[in-house]
């Protein structure tokens, strides 16, 4: 059975599916969702595997803007129902799993969702006519213009170790911490899964060792929310103060399973003169993170691979390099800005799959992208500018990545373009005129995560020297000025402690100067 052509065909009732979801319905917009479980959000069903998630839920920030407050709920998807926000739905500022399981349940009730349930997608090809047709596992077959993978990660990340498949991986290891008394165990990763389930063994195992080829990065240092963050590293105190833990840096070798049903786990350790060293385990539990699936896809609409195939080549529109209509969302985009920002979490790809969403509705339906026209007047710049920096959420959470845009047309004019991917050149962006364009953004300084953010000796600039804001190192806006291919002119705003960019003389002025000086030097 064939259906009717969609314009869109979304796999996965996940966060980011659901995000789709909700505006492609709002937009009218013929579309289907493809959920292979039996509700949404079944990735939050198992993971995290000890049930509390990592994401903030700050529910009293002193304010009653909605989306000021989105910058400190890392949970919400985007709507106009004040009902839906996560923030209702737990008080707990690390909520539980389930909490998400009932929220993104209850969105998907509550915006009344195409979703059809039980429908794993088994193959994905194309047409003669260029549409994509998905053929799900009872057979049947839907067709649509355009396909987005919201799926997120169905696969386990397992590096290629000899013996590895002896081992238990993190989704399905147990999780009793009675099963491990007086264990020797031995976790591979470094992540918040690895120290998730490090944290959770440190009362009943007798020795916990946690492996990888690179060093353990922290979050507050590199200020990428996926690397450790505070709520999971007490396990870092029991190694440094002697409790018979350890972490190691080195590459496991080999996993050998020994006779008595233990392990032994040959390491070459990464900053000592020993080649390597054979210890033994007990238990090993694998904790490498995911990849993507792309073993539905046929032959002609197979996606381009990156990042040692864990993800999706995707360009600045997060549609596949190689395979034109194929687009991603959700925690499937993170190859766009990997180890850096925020696309893997709801609190960023949820303004992701907005942006998305915009270009789709652009490219395919000539809709405008929101915004406001503005004159060229620096004082009108300068304060388009700022009203946005002091309150979006989405520049703040995507920091980076997303952009808001003035785009200068030939007539003198300007357009002033919202959450745009900050590298994306295709209309309307490509409709500037010669006097190019300006894209802002909220951003942290230049080796920002090579400096000990709790070193009262690192010296940082003031907050009233306007003069040296390139040099700061904490989140700031940052106008660029791009002409012919090139960015010509840069512009930082003075960082500041409560993140208030309001000052006349430090903040507004030096702005204002800024823009006057590179309008009047737009050719004519």
């Amino acid at each position: 059975m064939v259906n009717q052509p969609l314009d869109y065909l979304v796999i996965g009732a996940g966060p980011a599916g659901l995000q789709l979801g909700h505006l492609l319905k709002k937009a009218g917009r013929r579309h289907l969702i493809l959920e292979a479980g039996p509700a949404p959000g079944m990735f939050f069903r198992t993971f995290p595997r000890h049930r509390q998630l990592i994401s903030s839920n700050k529910k009293h920030t002193g304010t009653d803007d909605p989306e000021l407050n989105l910058r400190m709920d890392w949970n919400s998807l985007l709507s106009d129902d004040p009902e839906l926000l996560f923030t209702r739905y737990s008080d707990r500022y690390f909520p539980a799993a389930d909490d998400m399981v009932r929220y993104l349940s209850d969105f998907a009730e509550r915006c009344d969702l195409d979703i059809a349930y039980n429908t794993r997608a088994v193959s994905i090809t194309k047409d003669g006519q260029g549409r994509f047709q998905v053929i799900d596992d009872r057979g049947e077959t839907r067709t649509a213009e355009r396909l987005i993978i919201a799926a997120g990660f169905t696969r386990a990340n397992v590096p290629p170790i000899p013996g590895i498949e002896t081992a238990d991986l993190y989704g399905d290891h147990s999780t009793d911490p009675a099963e491990y008394v007086d264990k020797r165990v031995l976790i591979l990763g470094k992540g918040n899964s690895a120290f998730e389930t490090a944290e959770n063994l440190i009362e009943s195992a007798a020795v916990i060792h946690v492996a990888g080829p690179r060093s353990l990065r922290l979050a507050w240092r590199t200020h990428f929310v996926g690397h450790l963050r505070a709520v999971n590293n007490n396990f870092l105190d029991t190694y440094q103060l002697k409790s018979q833990n350890a972490i190691l840096d080195g590459e496991v070798r080999r996993i050998e399973r020994r006779p008595d049903g233990g392990y032994l786990a040959t390491v070459a350790f990464t900053r000592v003169d020993e080649v390597t060293k054979d210890i033994p385990y007990d238990r090993v539990i694998v904790c490498t993170g995911f990849r993507v699936d792309a073993s539905v896809f046929g032959d002609g609409c197979r996606p381009e691979l990156t990042i040692n195939g864990r993800f999706p080549a995707l360009t600045p529109a997060y549609e596949s390099v190689n395979v034109p209509g194929l687009f991603f969302a959700g925690t499937l985009t993170q190859s766009r800005d990997f180890k850096h920002g925020t696309s893997g979490f709801i609190h960023g790809f949820r303004y992701g799959t907005r942006a998305l969403h915009r270009i789709m509705e652009h490219r395919y339906h000539a809709t405008e992208w929101p915004g406001q026209k503005l004159t060229t007047d620096p004082k009108e710049l300068a304060a388009a500018v700022l009203a946005r920096v002091n309150r979006s959420s989405a520049l703040w959470q995507q920091f980076g990545v997303l952009a808001d845009m003035i785009v200068l047309d030939d007539a003198g004019g300007a357009r002033y373009l919202e959450e745009v991917p900050a590298d994306y050149r295709d209309a309307p962006v490509s409709a500037a005129g010669p006097g190019g364009f300006f894209t802002i953004t909220l951003d942290y300084g230049p080796d920002h995560d090579k400096i000990d953010p709790f070193d009262v000796s690192v010296a940082r600039i003031s907050q009233s020297d306007s003069g040296n804001a390139h040099e700061g190192h904490y989140l700031h806006p940052i106008v660029r000025h791009h002409r012919d291919g090139a960015v010509t002119a840069v512009h930082h705003v003075t960082e500041n402690l409560e993140n208030e960019w309001t000052s006349e003389d430090v903040h507004a002025e030096p702005l204002r100067a800024f823009f006057a000086r590179q309008t009047a030097s737009t050719p004519v």
